[in-house]
């Protein structure tokens, strides 16, 4: 599991060229639900280790995040090859997490 958001903020032709299985994190380090979800997403993630998981801060102005129409945080993006299989925003469980994380690497 990531614990730091990524400094700089892929672009969205970057990210739709990535290889296999990709979570999405958007979110914000000074958002409560994003703080939150860190205990599901490491509880969900346990079992996915070699999965590739990007922490991206998301803000005004911030174009991946509007690219995938992020609108609440944090908003979870499974990718499999670039493109999106599952979503879940502000998740309440790790069952929610481990569904998505599911869908995206048994394809």
């Amino acid at each position: 599991m990531t614990e730091d958001y990524a400094a700089i903020e892929p672009t969205r032709a970057e990210v739709d060229a990535l290889p296999g299985a990709t979570l999405l994190e958007f979110g914000s380090p000074f958002c409560g639900h994003c703080m939150r979800a860190q205990a599901l997403l490491a509880e969900a993630l346990q079992a996915h280790a070699p999965l590739r998981h990007l922490k991206i801060a998301d803000a005004r102005g911030r174009r991946l995040g509007r690219s995938f129409t992020v609108k609440l945080w944090p908003t979870l993006i499974f990718l499999r090859d670039g493109v999106e299989v599952a979503r879940v925003v502000r998740p309440q469980d790790a069952a929610a997490i481990a569904e998505g994380l599911a869908r995206v690497t048994s394809l």
